[in-house]
């Protein structure tokens, strides 16, 4: 039998978006398994990035997690080989981002701001916080609607 090898990081990068989203919205593994007919370790282990994650499975779980596919590869770490990863590499998802969302606060802020229906009303919101923050609002930082 082959030596275990760590995880591919994209496997890896992968994996913990899948997890931060499912999390999002207050769905447990065993939950995300049942809807993919797995066990919830066969999630943990796509979680975690021990399993690697097929292309039609991917697109399932996108599905069921209600997020567009290139979601997950969000801020995924380039392959250290100097192969440009074509803009990849710059989506806005840096670790502050999952380190939020990892506390009780940062879950709770985001899952209600998620239930405002009103597009405007959540834009809104967003200036009022930056605005408190004393954080100069980015050019480009959410394209035509200010």
């Amino acid at each position: 039998m082959m030596a275990k090898k760590a995880p591919n990081p994209i496997d890896k990068h992968v994996g913990s978006r899948v997890r931060m989203r499912r999390m999002m919205l207050g769905m447990s593994q065993e939950k995300l398994g049942d809807a993919l007919s797995l066990t919830f370790q066969q999630v943990q282990k796509y979680e975690k990035g021990t399993n690697r994650i097929g292309a039609s499975r991917l697109q399932q779980i996108a599905h069921i997690l209600q997020v567009p596919v290139a979601f997950f590869f969000e801020g995924a770490p380039d392959l250290g080989d100097g192969t440009p990863t074509n803009g990849l590499g710059e989506a806005p998802s840096p670790a502050y981002i999952s380190d939020f969302l990892a506390t009780s606060d940062g879950l709770a802020l985001t899952k209600a701001f998620m239930r405002i229906q009103d597009a405007k009303l959540r834009r809104r919101i967003v200036d009022l916080v930056e605005h408190i923050a004393g954080e100069p609002v980015e050019n480009g930082n959410g394209g035509a609607g200010h």
